[in-house]
């Protein structure tokens, strides 16, 4: 066969919403009367998994073509060794790619959109059809690489979580957090709902709903009306992170001081643990991959030392 390169092309897939059914119901015709009972439209369910195996046999077909092609599901991306010079295609919603970045070291990411009728996919700019033209001036080193800062917890036990959208740091369930929060000079007892770290990508999603509904309470309480633009615009590459802490509560206990600000590779932010149990760190939204995070384990909070790098 004659391939245009001997490095190995990673396929990362995952599992569609009627394949996830059949996990839970075991069978298609259950998973149709659950869905059809809720008065859902099932057929909707058949035919994005039907597009989807179609694009992501396409993509084997195409990449198998030019390269030594392995399809990998995302459940087992986070104990996967990626080869140094491995190129990466993930087809599907931008959550999984910002869930495959995180996990990578120095190798490139194309994001594929495979149904742009249902997906707008920021991070997805090609389409199935694209592949092949598009690998060849990845492997001619033809193709610009946009990088993206990561978020990086570092915890006093030695384990490590990393984030290209956000971290959460708080409890999993809807009980306040407590911990103390340190971020240069001043230090604090906080009881929160959590507080959320944001990077530049991750500026336009949970970071943005926060200080949207922030200001339009302000915005109501003051009589204002104005626009909120402090989010907008910002690089994915931009050196350092949003913090926030969600619903600071203030009593003789707690301060609600340090509840927004700016995180760089100078400056990071510590947060000692003061729950019991049931306090957990995850990123992206993933919140079944976690690091403990109970009484006596401090994290500090930096910008990552590596980056994510996404082909456009």
């Amino acid at each position: 066969m004659n391939r245009l390169t001997e490095n190995k092309i990673i396929i990362i897939k995952r599992k569609t919403r009627l394949e996830e059914l059949i996990v839970r119901y075991n069978t298609v015709s259950q998973a149709k009367f659950y869905i059809e009972h809720l008065g859902a439209d099932f057929s909707d369910y058949i035919a994005e998994d039907e597009n989807y195996k179609r694009v992501v046999n396409q993509a084997v077909d195409t990449l198998s073509s030019l390269g030594r092609t392995q399809l990998l599901d995302r459940e087992y991306v986070p104990n996967f060794i990626f080869g140094n010079d491995d190129v990466v295609i993930v087809i599907g919603q931008d959550g999984l790619v910002a869930n495959t970045l995180k996990y990578l070291a120095n190798q490139s990411l194309i994001g594929v959109n495979p149904d742009p009728n249902r997906w707008e996919g920021v991070l997805l700019p090609f389409k199935v059809d694209d592949l092949k033209l598009l690998m060849i001036d990845v492997f001619n080193k033809k193709r610009k690489i946009k990088e993206v800062t990561m978020a990086k917890a570092s915890l006093n036990d030695g384990q490590v979580i990393y984030g290209v959208n956000d971290l959460f740091i708080g409890q999993k369930t809807h009980l306040s957090a407590r911990y103390q929060l340190k971020h240069g000079k001043i230090c604090e007892q906080q009881s929160s709902s959590g507080i959320i770290i944001s990077t530049g990508l991750g500026s336009s999603g949970w970071l943005k709903s926060i200080l949207s509904g922030a200001h339009n309470i302000v915005n109501r309480v003051s009589g204002n009306n104005t626009n909120s633009k402090m989010t907008e615009n910002v690089d994915w590459s931009y050196e350092n992170l949003f913090y926030s802490v969600r619903e600071p509560f203030p009593s003789r206990n707690s301060q609600n001081n340090l509840v927004f600000g700016h995180i760089s590779r100078q400056e990071p932010l510590k947060i000692l643990s003061s729950m019991p149990e049931n306090g957990v760190i995850f990123s992206d939204g993933v919140e079944s991959d976690f690091l403990e995070f109970n009484s006596g384990i401090e994290a500090t909070i930096t910008v990552a030392e590596k980056k994510g790098h996404l082909i456009i």
